[in-house]
């Protein structure tokens, strides 16, 4: 006999049950992943030409144009690559797991299990593109001369971290969606919005020093930081690094908390 029981208040994530239900997991997963590839002409190849085309439009509007390219130490086309990846792992990760609950309508309805499946599962895709991304940037970041050192070691750990905040965000969307309809609309705009108070394009130190303890609030902000600055040698904004950290914790927090509140009422409201 199995016994299914609503989770305490406190308890914001059911692990045993996401444990049990890994293999559906990961079923999602490639369903979305092989999706989003069928029937492409490019296949594969649009993890990587979209982030090269925001790098040469970048490179030519803001860098050239807009003087940013004399405010960044070394290469502005290898500052721009280091941002636009974790950037288009964080867009991409959060419009689809906005998105996930409501296309899954048919199977939330139907059967149970772990709701919050759904999100992470729309994560897979986004995740696919940002390790096909950073495979072909390897032999550009050689060829303009970046080498290895030793604190490229913490890119895998940043990068851990801009999933996270994927995770938190498009969890927390996924929610606001399938209860508010019109939140679809509202996600598009919160990214755009999100791309220019991150360090995507400008670095830091463009910030005044006095607000950028306030600018770290925004979670991307250390984290795309921290990993531009892992790959490329630089010094690490340790403080702003910090500050993102526990923001990123609390985001977690507050996205599983709104979904919690939702999840036991998703079969009927989808």
């Amino acid at each position: 006999m199995v016994v299914i029981e609503p989770r305490r208040a406190w308890q914001l994530v059911d692990w045993p049950a996401l444990w049990r239900y890994r293999e559906l997991l990961a079923i999602l997963a490639y369903r979305d992943i092989s999706v989003r590839y069928k029937q492409t002409v490019l296949g594969a190849a649009w993890a990587v030409g979209q982030p090269l085309l925001q790098l040469a439009a970048f490179w030519l509007f803001f860098g050239r144009m807009g003087g940013l390219a004399d405010k960044v130490e070394g290469d502005y086309s290898l500052f721009l690559l280091a941002g636009l990846l974790p950037w288009q792992l964080f867009a991409t990760g959060v419009g689809q797991a906005a998105q996930s609950v409501v296309q899954n309508q048919n199977l939330i309805s139907k059967v149970y299990f772990p709701r919050l499946v759904v999100p992470m599962a729309a994560l897979g895709s986004a995740v696919v593109d940002f390790a096909v991304a950073c495979l072909v940037a390897v032999p550009w970041l050689l060829w303009r001369g970046v080498g290895w050192h030793a604190s490229q070691w913490l890119v895998p750990v940043f990068g851990l971290g801009v999933i996270v905040a994927t995770l938190a965000v498009g969890v927390g969307l996924s929610a606001l969606v399938a209860e508010f309809r019109d939140f679809r609309y509202v996600t598009n705009f919160l990214l755009q919005i999100w791309m220019f108070v991150s360090p995507v394009a400008y670095p830091l130190s463009v910030v005044p020093g006095g607000w950028q303890w306030v600018y770290a609030l925004n979670p991307l902000v250390g984290l795309i930081s921290g990993l531009r600055s892992a790959l490329l040698g630089q010094s690490f904004a340790w403080g702003p690094i910090l500050v993102s950290v526990v923001a990123l914790l609390v985001l977690l927090g507050v996205g599983l908390a709104c979904f919690q509140r939702v999840e036991q009422r998703l079969a009927d409201i989808v």
